[in-house]
């Protein structure tokens, strides 16, 4: 089924009602999101959890909030570590309010968790961004760096990777063995 519009707004994606299937809003055209399986939503539940347990309090981690990327772009990340103290009830975040977004890459989601969703969170200014593989699991930690791409804003850079340890001082000091978020 075709999309007869492409100027949906984020007005139009909060009218749905709320048993609409999950939805992300991408330049004015609302995507339906396949289902996650359950080694995905495994993966994310284990993250989530030793985010929690890790992070420091000013943060808090949580799943499949929307974040508002611009008047017709709302992503869902699969895990966001937020400021702590934003009102409970919030069901879509500011990329200010996001520290870091994760998504887990799934095969139906492959491109746009790889280069769609990276470049649209870097151009919004959310300061890092994880990605992880799955089957093995490997997760990539990207920072906002300097360099600029082709449409001028910022792009993300590299600062780790690994399918067995990973090891950052930001966005706090993290050291990750990637088994803990293995189902």
């Amino acid at each position: 089924m075709r999309q007869q519009r492409a100027d949906y707004t984020l007005e139009d994606l909060l009218a749905l009602p709320d048993d609409a299937p999950r939805v992300e809003l991408v330049d004015g055209v609302i995507h339906v999101t396949p289902s996650p399986t359950l080694g995905h939503q495994n993966i994310s539940f284990l993250l989530t959890s030793w985010l929690h347990s890790h992070a420091p309090k000013h943060l808090r981690a949580t799943q499949a909030v929307g974040v508002t990327l611009s008047h017709n772009t709302s992503r869902q990340p699969d895990v966001v570590l937020c400021r702590a103290g934003l009102p409970s009830d919030r069901s879509r975040l500011r990329p200010a309010d996001v520290v870091l977004a994760v998504e887990i890459v799934s095969p139906g989601t492959r491109r746009v968790d790889r280069f769609a969703k990276p470049g649209e969170y870097a151009a919004a200014g959310i300061p890092f961004y994880w990605r992880v593989e799955q089957d093995p699991v490997h997760l990539y930690a990207y920072r906002l760096g300097d360099r600029i791409g082709p449409g001028g804003e910022r792009q993300y850079e590299l600062q780790a990777d690994s399918a067995d340890l990973i090891e950052l001082t930001e966005p706090f000091d993290v050291k990750l063995l990637v088994a803990e978020i293995v189902p």
